[in-house]
């Protein structure tokens, strides 16, 4: 009987002047999420990534939203780049690559994965409105690339199509979550995924 492997889980505390964010991330989970941001849409992107990555995540934030909602979108993204960057550890036995397309109605996003421990992210969603409930939209973008630095990984996401924003918005996290679940997959190896021997 092969041994079970350990679980991939980080704990993380993320604590600024500006935010107080906690955040519990199982990578081989089944997708449950609770969520609490204190930015309404912010909690239906996160929630949906760690759902359709099957990942199981727990995050709160408390903070100065009375400034706006930047600092919370930003350090959400940082607290869960970090847990999932810790929940790899040495990124021994994954796929490391991940590329997913996901529709939502008339909107069409795609997304690509390298889990190389180096962060580039090369965001392009197009959104043009100002604010999605009381996220604002460049927030979108912020909190995807904020997630690719705390992660190291190189984030390519784009979108091919769409006419509402909030599909745009949502089939671009969904996206990113399809492609992170196959890359964090485990491959049966123990080796890790690169020519270099370390990531």
């Amino acid at each position: 009987m092969t041994p079970a492997l350990p679980p991939r889980k980080a704990i993380v505390q993320r604590r600024t002047l500006e935010t107080d964010v906690a955040v519990t991330l199982t990578l081989d989970g089944a997708g449950e999420a609770d969520v609490r941001t204190g930015v309404g849409f912010l909690d239906h992107l996160l929630t949906a990534l760690a759902r359709h990555a099957r990942f199981d995540l727990v995050l709160t934030c408390r903070g100065d939203l009375h400034v706006d909602d930047h600092h919370a979108a930003e350090d959400c993204a940082l607290a869960l780049g970090m847990a999932l960057d810790q929940a790899l550890g040495e990124r021994r036995g994954i796929a490391r690559f991940g590329d997913a397309h996901a529709p939502l109605d008339e909107a069409l996003a795609r997304a690509v994965v390298d889990l190389s421990g180096r962060p580039s992210p090369v965001i392009d969603l197009g959104i043009s409105r100002e604010m999605l409930g009381t996220l604002s939209t460049e927030n979108v973008t912020h909190a995807l690339a904020s997630l690719a630095v705390a992660g190291k990984m190189a984030l390519h996401v784009d979108l091919l199509r769409g006419a509402n924003d909030h599909h745009r918005a949502e089939a671009a996290f969904k996206a990113v979550a399809l492609a992170l679940r196959r890359a964090v997959a485990r491959d049966g190896s123990d080796a890790v995924p690169s020519t270099k021997g370390a990531i």
